[in-house]
């Protein structure tokens, strides 16, 4: 067998796919291949920092459980999550370019701290009652992207609290969360706190990561949003704070210019919904619009 140089190490590891059934896998693991091999190549990597680069990605896999994804958080601190998210975007895009109708609704991160089965609770309820933060009232439509109402659409939503803490921080039961339903008309409602910033996990490996990086690690305060419908495309996307500090240094990258929504602050009284308020409370809007998944 003829020895491999330096340069000839990553085309021996693609020569030996020959035999891959699938083109598509085969793309993605031949420019894997070539794309590290050249990182490897250009930073000079050493043995030592090969083998600590190994034992950062034990520890992340290790960091990992059922309520922590420290994975999603590697690659949501990487700019990596964005980015695909990004590329998907344009890919529809694109296919939307021939046709009418609005443009969709931007998705962004779905980040490492969604729940599935969150409690399915009717229009209107307040998932936060009892728990630290400012009331806020939520509410808007859903549509396709030529304004038809989407009824009976499935909005998960899910936030930390006024501590900047979700759920499965505490070791809590779910709160915080919940699933609504939109009505015939498309709408949504509900009530929850208005949410602040916070620091993404920082006591694992990407928290280490982060500090020797020189990078803080905070996002800006946002409700996350997760809405299906049969026929439609899923959108997971989230609405941000206006006044938010951390919109431009968001640190997983997750900032659309069109997610930051106004939180108007009002004086006790009666709410949008007829609910009597006696304290202030905050009011947030927004509209969706989804894609059919024809498009």
């Amino acid at each position: 067998m003829a020895q491999l140089e330096v340069s000839d190490f990553a085309q021996a590891v693609i020569d030996r796919m020959a035999e891959c059934k699938d083109p598509r896998f085969h793309q993605i693991m031949s420019s894997l291949v070539k794309h590290a091999h050249a990182f490897m190549r250009e930073v000079d990597l050493t043995p030592q920092e090969w083998m600590a680069g190994i034992q950062f990605l034990t520890a992340t896999g290790q960091k990992c459980d059922d309520k922590r994804q420290e994975f999603i958080l590697l690659s949501d601190t990487l700019g990596l999550s964005m980015l695909v998210v990004a590329l998907d975007q344009a890919r529809g895009a694109r296919a939307l370019a021939d046709q009418p109708g609005e443009k969709p609704t931007e998705a962004t991160v779905q980040g490492p701290f969604f729940w599935a089965g969150a409690p399915q609770l009717e229009l209107g309820a307040d998932i936060g009652e009892g728990h630290p933060g400012e009331p806020t009232y939520y509410h808007g439509r859903v549509t396709d992207t030529f304004g038809q109402p989407i009824a009976n659409c499935e909005v998960d939503v899910w936030s930390g609290d006024a501590d900047g803490l979700y759920d499965m921080q505490k070791g809590d039961n779910m709160s915080l969360r919940a699933q609504f339903r939109t009505d015939q008309e498309g709408n949504y409602r509900f009530w929850s706190i208005k949410p602040t910033f916070y620091p993404v996990p920082g006591d694992g490996p990407v928290g280490t990561m982060l500090d020797r990086m020189g990078r803080h690690l905070n996002r800006p305060g946002h409700m996350h949003m997760m809405l299906q419908a049969p026929g439609h495309e899923r959108l997971v996307t989230h609405i941000f704070v206006k006044d938010s500090p951390y919109l431009d240094s968001d640190a997983v990258f997750g900032v659309r210019n069109s997610l930051i929504v106004e939180f108007p602050k009002h004086a006790p009284g009666r709410a949008p919904d007829g609910r009597h308020m006696n304290k202030p409370y905050y009011t947030a809007e927004y509209d969706f619009r989804l894609v059919p998944s024809a498009a």
